[in-house]
């Protein structure tokens, strides 16, 4: 095994892989590290790519759009995450990212998805994946369909990284799997290589013994977590008996792009402990190592308390004329607003409580068109929203006597929806007007949308925070915010684009947008 390369990238998702092969156009000899056999949360991933600007599949849907509106659009979620000058070049280059991701072998399509949806079925490939259509943002901002998502069925998350690992390799860039870092080497000041232990040298048997309950672990594990608590202990088993230590070393830089902290529960409990209800999103390696790297060698962190929890009332399209309360009958949020808004103001101001209030109408409608907009696990979902998620009774007092909602707050919410609707008015919420249906036809139901593990209706979460990096080269950054000379970080070990706020897209756009960049630096940077 050759333990020297110019460049050494930790961890083979998507902001690894496009690290690579950055690096590797840039003439740099190449090693990726994984400590199982590459995807982690990107090949689980929907394959969602945020882009705008007037993309191919952009003008192939009709879809207008311009650098100018996707950037006032994300100005309005990202906030100060990053600065002003680095969303600006983001969006200016978006159109270019997808061409990029296409001639390294990852398809797009425009076909446009004409429902409001968490994410489309395979009849669709082009979607409002955020709140851009929603009140509040559509009048502040020109809205158009950005979430591009990799052409394959289902989740296509897997077809987006099997391309890209196609594209490293085609490189000629070293691949090593089943490879666990465990400290940066500093030499000087100068970060020159990592410490690992790997399953390189171990016997055939133990390694496909190692990658086949990696796989089982984050899928099916990542829903039955009993399974893939069981299945991790026995993999980290076999990594104590098996794997050897060994020094890599790296000629020009390290790159961490080993994901983000959601499967660290004593990370989530110190900086979001708010966040502990729901479905860990991506495999066991995202425990914060990545990071933990990092902040031993000195590096600063940020916006570490920031976690996303989904928590869509979509699909079927027709929820979203549901009215989503909490315990006390009050109204949550605008119900078309991205899931992970809705998520963010349940757990923040609602303590993770929430009921959507449905009359006889919009479940009937709800049940007419929830299997022609859903793929298989979107369907099972709504199934169980439509049936055991829900109580129904004849009228608004028993059914929130049954939910445990407070009837006379629900009542109240109802009266003054129903009345701004019938006035033709402005919804109290900001809910734009296709989706405002007055409650009015019993039986009415109540869908507990709380967040809550729930193999039925679960909440994904997933990390944002992370290693505070250099916006211009991704260099990682000091405590006193000088640059980590040797070391880069991406995807979800960095501060990024998504850092402050998600939708759907934005964290594997910003995979592609961050890992390119900190591999064509840690390229360039002198032996």
């Amino acid at each position: 095994m050759n333990q020297t390369a110019d460049v050494i990238v930790i961890g083979f998702g998507a902001a690894g892989a496009c690290a690579a092969i950055e690096a590797a156009d840039a003439g740099a000899d190449v090693l990726v590290l994984d400590r199982f056999g590459g995807g982690g949360a990107t090949a689980l991933s929907g394959g969602i790519v945020y882009a705008g600007g007037g993309t191919a599949q952009q003008r192939e849907a009709g879809v207008d759009d311009s650098a100018d509106a996707m950037y006032d659009y994300l100005r309005l979620e990202v906030g100060d995450a990053v600065s002003e000058e680095t969303l600006r070049r983001f969006c200016d280059e978006s159109p270019a990212m997808i061409e990029w991701l296409e001639r390294n072998g990852v398809p797009f399509e425009g076909s446009l998805c004409p429902y409001k949806t968490s994410y489309p079925n395979d009849d669709y490939y082009l979607y409002y994946s955020g709140s851009e259509s929603a009140g509040g943002f559509r009048d502040l901002a020109k809205p158009a369909a950005r979430g591009h998502r990799a052409k394959g069925p289902g989740t296509s998350g897997k077809v987006l990284f099997a391309r890209l690992a196609e594209a490293v390799r085609r490189r000629g860039v070293r691949v090593l799997p089943a490879t666990r870092a465990g400290s940066l080497i500093v030499d000087d000041g100068v970060v020159t290589g990592v410490r690992v232990k790997t399953l390189h040298d171990a016997p055939a048997r133990v390694r496909a013994a190692h990658a086949r309950m990696a796989r089982y672990a984050a899928k099916p594990g990542i829903y039955v977590p009993a399974v893939r608590k069981a299945l991790q202990h026995r993999i980290e088993r076999l990594e104590r008996r098996y794997a050897r230590e060994v020094e890599l070393r790296a000629r020009r830089g390290v790159v961490i792009a080993a994901g983000g902290f959601i499967f660290n529960r004593a990370l989530v409990r110190e900086h979001a402990p708010a966040y502990r209800g729901g479905l860990a999103l991506g495999t066991i390696a995202d425990d914060g190592s990545g990071i933990g790297l990092g902040t031993a060698a000195g590096a600063a962190t940020a916006q570490m308390h920031r976690v996303s929890a989904w928590r869509f009332v979509t699909p079927p399209s027709a929820m979203l004329k549901g009215v989503l309360v909490d315990a006390a009958g009050r109204r949550i949020i605008d119900e078309s607003r991205y899931g992970a808004a809705v998520g963010e103001v349940m757990i923040g101001k609602h303590d993770g409580k929430g009921w959507l209030l449905a009359d006889a109408e919009t479940i009937a409608e709800a049940r007419r068109t929830a299997r022609r907009e859903s793929q298989w696990f979107q369907w099972l979902q709504a199934r169980y929203l439509l049936h055991r998620g829900r109580v129904c009774a004849g009228s608004l007092e028993e059914v929130a006597r049954k939910a445990g909602v407070d009837a006379d707050g629900l009542k109240a919410t109802v009266e003054a929806y129903n009345a701004a609707a019938d006035a033709g008015a402005a919804d109290p919420a900001g809910k734009p007007a296709e989706y405002v249906r007055p409650v009015r036809t019993a039986p009415f139901s109540l869908i507990d949308v709380s967040i809550k593990p729930s193999l039925g209706f679960p909440c994904p979460m997933l990390t944002l925070g992370g290693l505070v990096v250099d916006e211009s080269t991704g260099q990682v950054r000091a405590g006193d915010g000088a640059p980590i000379a040797g070391l880069y970080a991406a995807g979800r070990s960095a501060v990024g684009i998504c850092s402050r706020s998600y939708v759907s897209g934005l964290s594997l756009a910003d995979c592609v947008f961050s890992g390119r960049r900190a591999g064509k630096s840690a390229a360039r940077r002198p032996e």
